[in-house]
């Protein structure tokens, strides 16, 4: 559906990172225990190199790490591969 938002999932101390990308008209959901099943786009810190240090998670989605990225720059390189 064309007016849909993409949805981003988001590690919770990345708080910079999620106020940006919902004032760009992102929906932001808390990236927990696992990668929800329905996700356009994951942001983790990027100290672990897989995702999350959860054995097992899994996701089609893009995987973007945040380290050494601004908010600016997360929001940049998601409307690239999303919009």
């Amino acid at each position: 559906m064309p007016n849909e938002r993409p949805v981003v999932a988001v590690e919770a101390h990345l708080q910079n990172v999620m106020s940006r990308l919902k004032e760009r008209g992102y929906e932001v959901i808390l990236l927990e225990d696992r990668v929800p099943d329905r996700v356009d786009a994951v942001v983790v810190s990027g100290g672990d190199d897989n995702l999350m240090g959860r054995q097992g998670a899994e996701t089609k989605a893009p995987v973007i790490r945040a380290a050494g990225l601004t908010p600016d720059d997360i929001v940049r390189a998601l409307d690239q591969r999303l919009r």
